[in-house]
């Protein structure tokens, strides 16, 4: 599908990142349209350069060369201006352990220029979104692996994105705090566009509207999932697609 890049959240187009030192880029000639409200599932197995492309959209790392473009604004030569409309869930729970929810949300709204009462305000709803009202002010060390996923959530939309990365937001956690988040961001996708990566594939036949499969650094499908379902014969659902486009080799 042809998408117009005016209308677009995203726009990525040439995207290349090397690291001194290995022979395969990272990624290479990397290129994505998002439409608003939109939710991207970008997939891949191990190695395949989902994380690196996740960070140099998200401004944490620069391309080697290539452009990102979110709401108009060129990501690489303007990150200050692009970090006040993107929120960004990592893999790795990214809160202070001996700090409560509550600490963690009000040190982060400082750092992103909320204060006073608009910060408070906006503190209380994300930690009612998530579901963390009777555990907020007690330390993130206490809680378990599904309540500090649900945390790292509350601090990516703290300052109400209107691009959200997540990569692998729901990994290694229960099944109960799994169906909370992947319901909250079905809940968001009226006002956010998400680009969101994990190794469920049910998840993304949940809630992704759209699907990109990415091996060695590149993609190698993508559209919406009716027609990625039509990319391997015989596929019975979307694991199926990813086997039979990525094989069944292992990967580091």
């Amino acid at each position: 599908m042809n998408r117009d890049p005016n209308s677009a959240a995203l726009v990525v187009k040439g995207l290349f990142k090397s690291y001194a030192g290995t022979l395969q880029p990272a990624v290479k000639d990397l290129n994505i349209t998002i439409g608003e409200g939109e939710i991207l599932g970008l997939l891949g197995p191990n190695g395949a350069g989902k994380t690196t492309a996740i960070s140099i959209m998200s401004t944490l790392m620069k391309p080697t060369k290539g452009t990102v473009m979110i709401k108009g604004i060129d990501a690489v030569r303007f990150p200050k201006e692009v970090k006040k409309l993107i929120g960004y869930v990592p893999q790795e729970v990214a809160l202070y352990a001996d700090m409560s929810v509550r600490e963690n949300l009000r040190f982060l709204g400082r750092v992103l220029g909320l204060r006073g009462i608009e910060l408070e305000n906006r503190i209380s709803e994300c930690i009612e979104f998530v579901g963390l009202e009777s555990s907020a002010d007690k330390r993130v060390f206490t809680y378990s692996g599904g309540m500090k996923r649900r945390a790292n959530l509350a601090a990516g939309i703290l300052n109400k994105p209107k691009i959200l990365f997540l990569d692998e937001p729901t990994v290694g956690i229960d099944p109960q705090s799994r169906n909370l988040i992947l319901d909250k961001l079905s809940a968001m996708k009226t006002n956010t566009t998400m680009i969101y990566t994990t190794h469920y594939m049910g998840e993304v036949e949940q809630i992704c509207s759209r699907v990109a499969i990415m091996d060695m650094g590149r993609i190698i499908v993508e559209g919406a999932l009716e027609q990625i379902y039509t990319c391997v014969p015989g596929s019975a659902d979307l694991e199926d697609v990813f086997i039979g486009l990525t094989g069944r080799q292992l990967r580091e």
